[in-house]
């Protein structure tokens, strides 16, 4: 069949990078949007947009489908894109699905099924255990998880018999809230592992291909943060057999279009397991594409158009290595907090691949993934990759709200994730990585102020020297510290990088920049200002934007220090505030249900001391 128009039934970054194919093809492109996102980036990049109630109404984007005259349905990754009884609609109506068969997404979508599967095509799985036999009979650790679905929900690991019950029932209870299915498995945990997955090809007519490996070890609570291809650190041997497992499966159950086989390798013994199959494109297809020179969204198209492959295994090439680093709007030094607001100035590097859906003046809310794009770089070798890598995330730069980028920085630079297969999965879980030091930013923005600031015919003219006096030291205060600059570290942002120049806002009172990735905010001191109240006033403010859970307390009511006062939860993330100390409630800004903003005040508690001075 021939396809002339595409429907894409998702948003963001991916929406757009399916349109980018499409319109290398010809193909004509559909967008659907909510309403919060009628005038996001990949509604502008479609041909025709259509507004749907929300991603997940899947007769809706149907009902688009048909409206838009739409051959085939991409569904891109999250949302639509495992459910198997969309796919079955999709296919009914007599629409291309850019994807396997409902079937095989059935079967391979649930974990129990797929592990089934694995072990009858001669696939190595994680030893296991029957939920229902006595916990006292297990080898610990062992991994409680979820049948169905994925991204680390419904999942705990536990350490000794006496936790497995409790382990349990709480994997149940987030498992059935998140894909409405309590089923669970429970495996060895391997505490050493390495994720490394394949991925995989198949066509109408048979032929089953496998595009090399990737590493996803560097992970945050089952969260991929840092992708490569090709897994490096396997010895020719191993990688052959994983591969070779990856095809085989794939085969087993005649599968149709891309997909990847996750598996969990152990660092210690050198084995390796079947983790799941995605039965879809995954985030980090662009390092495959980069290390494949392959297109597989191109790909993709093809296969559900009833072509076969242009290759079998023989005529497949690998080329340069390749890292994809996942931009977050997240405070990853202040507790992976999710992050809202405008970003008032959004600057992409130049040298990189970047799969994106930001712009500058855009608002970012908690109402959807907070990944805000994905950056992209290849190199000759791991070692020029990552240092393409490190740069590139020098030259990004996100102001008006906090992102990861300057956290992704510092752990691309950091000595472990210099060291090939260094990082498993749970390392990030274990380990801070240590913040930026502020001082060069902070230096940065003293220079960036003076010149914006200082007037030609002021106390200090352009070349730093007073007027009708010698040269002197400038000092730039700012209140968490202050810059002393001399005559010639005086002249202005002479030495600065291009992309520095172009990602700072300056003004009388305060200077936002960027520097290695890292968003910095220094403001000047008002001695106008009554700072007297401080942090510590008893005054608990929202410390991300979301919405309020739980309100425990009324105003008079009494509270000891660490009462929980009430819960706010954005992305999936719950967080206690918490009494400072013990006192007294005197205002409550909050109530269940409510969507608030960052630092906004939820409630007030005087201390206990106060009350007795007055």
């Amino acid at each position: 069949m021939e396809i002339k128009t595409l429907l894409v039934a998702n948003r963001g970054e991916i929406a757009r990078r399916v349109f980018r194919t499409c319109r290398d093809l010809g193909i004509r492109t559909v967008a659907v949007h909510t309403d919060l996102d009628a005038d996001a980036l990949h509604v502008r990049d479609a041909d025709v947009a259509l507004s749907v109630p929300g991603y997940l109404d899947g007769a809706a984007v149907l009902a688009a489908a048909r409206e838009a005259g739409a051959d085939a349905i991409h569904p891109g990754y999250g949302f639509l894109s495992e459910n198997a009884g969309f796919a079955a609609d999709v296919t009914d109506a007599g629409i291309a699905w850019i994807g396997p068969s409902p079937k095989v997404i059935e079967q391979m979508g649930r974990k129990d099924a797929a592990r089934d599967l694995a072990v009858a095509a001669g696939v190595p799985v994680v030893p296991s255990y029957d939920v229902d036999a006595d916990p006292a009979s297990f080898a610990y650790p062992v991994l409680v998880k979820a049948a169905a679905g994925g991204g680390g929900k419904g999942m705990r690991v536990v350490r000794a018999a006496a936790d497995f019950d409790a382990a349990v029932a709480a994997a149940k209870r987030e498992a059935a809230g998140a894909f409405g299915d309590d089923t669970i498995l429970v495996e060895k945990y391997v505490e050493r592992g390495r994720h490394i997955e394949v991925q995989v090809l198949g066509d109408s007519h048979g032929t089953v291909v496998h595009l090399g490996t990737r590493e996803c070890s560097v992970q945050r609570r089952h969260q991929k943060v840092l992708e490569e291809a090709p897994a490096p650190a396997l010895d020719a041997e191993l990688r052959e057999r994983i591969h070779s497992s990856a095809v085989a499966l794939s085969a087993s159950v005649g599968y149709e279009n891309a997909g990847t086989i996750e598996y969990l390798l152990d660092a210690s013994t050198g084995d390796f397991y079947f983790l799941e199959m995605n039965t879809r494109l995954q985030v980090e297809h662009p390092v495959t594409e980069i290390h494949s020179g392959t297109d597989l969204v191109a790909l993709q198209i093809s296969v559900a158009a009833g072509d076969p492959l242009p290759f079998d295994q023989s005529g497949l090439r690998f080329y340069d290595h390749a890292i994809e680093a996942r931009i977050y709007a997240e405070d990853a030094f202040g507790g992976f907090l999710p992050q809202a607001g405008t970003a008032t100035v959004v600057a992409w590097p130049e040298g990189a691949r970047v799969d994106h859906a930001l712009e500058s003046g855009q608002v970012v809310s908690t109402s959807y993934d907070p990944m805000l794009g994905k950056v992209i770089v290849a190199g000759r070798d791991r070692r020029a990759a990552r240092r393409a890598l490190v740069a590139a995330l020098d030259d990004t730069a996100i102001l008006g709200l906090t992102t990861n980028t300057g956290f992704l920085r510092m752990l691309a630079a950091g000595e472990e994730f210099a060291v090939p297969g260094g990082i498993d999965t749970a390392w990030l879980d274990r380990h801070e990585v240590p913040a930026p030091d502020p001082a060069p930013a902070r230096a940065l923005a003293a220079r960036l102020w003076l010149d914006a600031n200082t007037a030609p015919d002021g106390p200090f003219t352009g070349d730093g020297f007073r007027m009708g006096g010698p040269a002197a030291p400038v000092v730039v205060e700012f209140t968490d510290g202050s810059v002393e600059l001399s005559p010639a570290q005086r002249h202005s942002p002479r030495g600065l990088e291009p992309s520095e120049r172009m990602t700072q806002r300056v003004s009388a009172h305060r200077v936002e920049l960027a520097h290695q990735g890292q968003r910095y905010v220094f403001d000047r001191p008002d001695a106008g200002a009554d700072h007297g109240a401080a942090a510590g006033d008893g005054t608990i403010v929202a410390p991300m934007p979301g919405t309020v859970l739980d309100v425990r307390v009324a105003v008079g009511d009494p509270v000891a220090e660490g009462d929980v006062l009430g819960v706010v939860e954005a992305m999936k993330m719950e967080l206690a505030l918490k009494a400072p100390y013990a006192g007294t409630v005197t205002a409550v800004g909050a109530s269940t249900g409510q969507q608030v903003a960052l630092g906004v005040t939820l409630f007030v508690v005087e201390s206990v001391e106060s009350e007795e001075v007055r």
